[in-house]
């Protein structure tokens, strides 16, 4: 099983994965309006994220890994499973279909970038910026 887990991480949903970005965790409604707020300062990227789905943490781990945009971005992270209402909220507020995992870039408080699943890219959303 470790090997599993090497590859995987681990099935505890109750833990933020460790990560060298400087996520802010993203657990209340009211959130948004900060969200919103700051991206109207400089962009704002959301991770939506599924702590039940391998595949959701394969393009976590990768994004981290890519990741080089540390102040430049602010960066949200939402674990959906238990935040699910953020993250209807978050597909009403900036008119994006809900999916999972998913990057969600947020500027002059509007989504104009989303992607999911293998399309997670901290490059291609670098030239997005």
């Amino acid at each position: 099983m470790s090997f599993l887990k090497s590859i995987f991480g681990s099935s505890d949903n109750s833990e933020t994965p460790k990560s060298n970005v400087n996520w802010t965790e993203l657990t209340n409604i009211l959130q948004l309006q900060e969200v919103e707020a700051i991206s109207h300062e400089k962009p704002v990227v959301i991770f939506k994220h599924s702590t039940r789905c391998s595949i959701s943490r394969m393009a976590l781990k990768q994004f981290e890994r890519e990741y080089d945009l540390e102040n430049v971005i602010d960066a949200y992270f939402l674990d959906l499973i238990a935040h699910r209402d953020v993250s209807n909220e978050i597909a009403s507020k900036f008119g994006v279909y809900h999916e999972s995992p998913q990057l969600i870039l947020i500027k002059n408080g509007k989504a104009v970038y989303d992607v999911s699943h293998s399309d997670i890219d901290a490059t291609a959303l670098k030239n997005k910026i």
